[in-house]
């Protein structure tokens, strides 16, 4: 791999802002999308058991339906792409041997090898103590994952705008989410910015590193 260098990371992460009005005619390139649905998948997850779906949402009425549930925002029905970051609202045993039997067949290992890696997640997982704790625990997974698709898009050129200003509880019916063991925690809307979006020309507002940052 041939790293990109510090100024260019530093360069698409200042171009990148959360985009207010996308330009409904253009779209991503199927090629591009599929790069960016990959940086979703490659996120890193505790554990590496992923417990999220991503939903990418195409069907025009359906964002149709979704966009008074998200305060109106345009972005919802005008970007190329919109996705819902979907949060399991547990964590089963079956799932965790589900991700076992994955690694036992991705890296040509007994699952039997795999024991001790096991009892350690569901030792955490599947505990009582936990449980209650599992819906922010998958969430916060998801946001790694939003985080990668965004930075992800910045370094290609694509614009994105994350939402959290939506009614989940609406979402979760539309999507029939509940039925499967999820519920939306966040979205994302990803395409090009309309030439006549203002927030894209004003100055990146942040605080300075030693406002943020503390070396010990």
């Amino acid at each position: 791999m041939t790293p990109i260098s510090n100024t260019q990371l530093l360069e698409a992460l200042r171009w990148r802002y959360a985009t207010k009005a996308f330009d409904p005619n253009r779209k991503i390139p199927a090629e591009t999308w599929a790069t960016l649905e990959q940086a979703m998948i490659l996120a890193p997850s505790s554990f590496g058991l992923q417990p999220y779906r991503f939903l990418v949402i195409n069907d025009p009425a359906t964002r149709e339906k979704l966009l008074p549930h998200a305060w109106g925002q345009r972005q919802v029905v005008e970007a190329s792409h919109f996705v819902v970051f979907a949060a399991r609202t547990s964590v089963t045993e079956a799932e965790i041997d589900e991700f076992i039997q994955l690694i036992a067949r991705t890296r040509g290992v007994a699952t039997e090898a795999l024991a001790g890696y096991r009892g350690m997640m569901t030792g955490m997982l599947l505990s009582e103590g936990f449980k209650p704790l599992a819906p922010h625990w998958t969430a916060r997974q998801a946001y790694i994952a939003l985080a990668n698709l965004m930075t992800s898009a910045a370094l290609l050129g694509v614009d994105t705008c994350p939402i959290e200003g939506f009614v989940p509880a609406e979402f979760d019916r539309i999507l029939d989410l509940t039925s499967q063991g999820l519920a939306s925690v966040a979205c994302c809307a990803a395409g090009y910015r309309s030439a006549g979006d203002k927030y894209a020309s004003l100055p990146k507002v942040r605080f300075e590193r030693a406002h943020l940052i503390k070396t010990i």
